[in-house]
């Protein structure tokens, strides 16, 4: 769970990142990158990252209000001894 919550969290990021790019200088960065907006890999990037804000939202949720993007080390350490 870690791990999808650290992906989905540096994909929203980088969604954000876009908007903010195209609502302050009307430039679009994964279509920069990918050679169009319409693009299949740039429709993929879009897809994947509404699933991360999606995923963000409900994993809380699931969660009991907890997002979760480190591990819990210090619990499975003192579990060992």
């Amino acid at each position: 769970m870690v791990i999808a919550n650290l992906i989905a969290y540096i994909l929203v990021l980088l969604g954000a990142l876009n908007w903010g790019l195209y609502g302050i200088f009307n430039w679009n960065l994964v279509a920069a990158i990918f050679m169009g907006s319409r693009s299949v890999v740039a429709i993929i990037l879009y897809t994947l990252i509404a699933l991360a804000a999606i995923w963000l939202i409900i994993s809380p949720i699931i969660t009991n209000g907890a997002l979760k993007l480190r591990g819990d080390r210090a619990v499975r350490e003192t579990n060992k001894a």
